[in-house]
This record gives C-alpha cells, structure tokens and sequence, in this order.
C-alpha cells in the first residue's frame, strides 16, 4: 500500500477513537506510530520522494501537539535532512549544467528544509535539557554540554543538517558563523557514541574536519578512513565522504573512482535499514563518475 494512504488509514483509525479515549492518548500513539515508520528499507526512490511530504508534514503536525516526544522529533530531523539532500540538493547539482536559476532555487529551498530538521531538532534537545543551546555557544569548555546515548541520534540530525544549511547559505555570513556549533554538537554525540550510524557520525566529523576553515586534512581523512571501517563495508555513505571529502579536493582521480565504484558494488540484504541510504549514494556515486572530467 502506498505510504500516504497507509498513513491517512492509521489518522483515520486513530482520530475514530476520540469519542472514548483521551486526546493526549491518541497523539501519543500516532507519535509512536510514525516515528516507527522509517524509510530506510524502501529502494524505490520515486515512491519515496511522493510518499515523504505527506508524511513529513503530518509527523510535523503531530510533533508540534507533543514535542517532547524524542523518537518523532528525531525522525522528524532525519526525514527534512534526507529529503533534502536526497531530492532537493541533489536535483540542483543535477540540473545546474542546464539550468543554473533552477538550480539556485532548488539550493534555496534544500537549505530552508535544513534549517527546518535544524530546528526541530535542537528544540527537541533544549526541551530535554533546558539551557543546552547556550551551554553549547559558551566560550568557557567547563560549560559545555554533555549528551545521553539516548540523545545522540537527535544530536547527529541536528548537526548534520546544520551542515547542510551552512553549506548552501554561504552569503549569509549569520548562518556561516555557527559552523563551529555544528562541529561543537557532532563531537559532543560522538563523544557520547561514537559507533553510532555504522559510521555516519564519524564521516561527518570529517566532512566537518575537512570543509571547515584551518581544518586538518589528515586527520578528516583519518575520520573518514574510520568510518568506512565502522560500516563494515554495508554502507555507501562513508565512501561517498571520503570521495567528495579528502579525494576531490586531493585532486586524486584514482581514488575518487576507486571509492565510487566501492560504493555502487555495495548490496545490501532484504529489508536492510540502509537500503535507501544505499541508494541514494549509490545514484549519486553514478552521477559523480560520469562528471569525473569536468571535476578533475
């Protein structure tokens, strides 16, 4: 069955239980209900990119009724920041050869989607920890933050779309500015878990490490280099790190192929929570080697 209507059968069920159990009740349980719902086993991207803003919008609006909820404000964070990336971002570097006004519009709204699972997120880790933004802007290390286990997904979210926005804002000086914040709350999480995503937290230290001004490029690749390690060779997400992280700025084209192809042969089994991570990276390793000549 379609996501959407799946989703308008669980409102629908739900809401016809109104008259005889307590609103907080049903909100509860529709917050449960979709923060389960995950989109990591479906590979049929097309079908994904119609089904997610429906569902997007409608784990928002059940968010906003219960916001310390942290498993759907998570899943809140991780669907804007995917769907940006994913159908969003990608679509702009895709057409741009094209059709560059398109492709600054489509930039425009990817980062407005960001700072979106950007917010979200960071509501939901002050609403845990009051005080935990401004612990996190403090100049003084003795009053920095610490995080939970339980809190490192919504950290990883947060910081990765603070990520993304910043990288696709960079005339707005304000929203550049918080790149150390974003490095700052990535370290934090991987400091609580370190192993956390099978390595995707680790590959954003270093695609941190390796964009951020006066940023270490042994020690990005050495970040990099640990998380492929960390995926245990199940992910395409680290390799696509290292090849758009160390490699192409590196200048070295053997490698950048090399990750790549590493990264399209990756196969994942049936119902595989990375089976839409996967392919994600796996479509936009395609794309990058057939550009390889005009990026090197």
């Amino acid at each position: 069955m379609h996501k959407a209507g799946l989703a308008c059968l669980t409102l629908a069920a739900l809401l016809s239980l109104a008259a005889c159990t307590p609103r907080q009740m049903i909100v509860d349980n529709l917050a449960d209900a979709l923060s389960a719902q995950g989109a990591g086993g479906e590979k049929d991207l097309e079908l994904l990119r119609d089904a997610a803003p429906f569902h997007l919008k409608l784990s928002e609006s059940i968010l906003r009724q219960n916001p310390g909820h942290r498993p759907l404000a998570e899943s809140v964070a991780a669907g804007f920041t995917q769907y940006a990336y994913a159908f969003v971002a990608f679509e702009a570097d895709r057409v741009e050869v094209r059709d560059a006004r398109a492709a600054e519009r489509l930039r425009a709204r990817a980062a407005r989607l960001y700072e979106r699972a950007q917010r979200h997120a960071m509501r939901a880790l002050e609403s845990a920890a009051p005080g935990f933004g401004a612990a996190l802007a403090a100049g003084d290390e003795g009053r920095r933050p610490t995080l939970s286990r339980e809190r490192v997904g919504l950290a990883y979210w947060a910081a990765a779309a603070w990520g993304g926005w910043i990288s696709l804002s960079k005339d707005d000086p304000d929203v550049v500015a918080d790149l150390p914040l974003a490095v700052r709350l990535a370290q934090l999480a991987w400091a609580a878990d370190p192993d956390w995503g099978q390595g995707a937290l680790t590959g954003l230290l270093g695609s941190f490490e390796a964009a951020r001004p006066g940023g270490s490029p042994a020690l990005a690749l050495a970040r990099f280099d640990q998380a492929i390690a960390q995926s245990a060779g199940r992910s395409a997400g680290p390799l696509l790190g290292k090849a758009e992280g160390h490699a192409l700025p590196a200048g070295d084209r053997a490698l950048f192929e090399q990750l790549l192809r590493q990264a399209l042969a990756i196969r994942e089994g049936a119902d595989s929570p990375l089976a839409t991570e996967n392919e994600v990276m796996r479509q936009r390793a395609a794309w990058l080697l057939d550009k390889a000549d005009d990026l090197f």
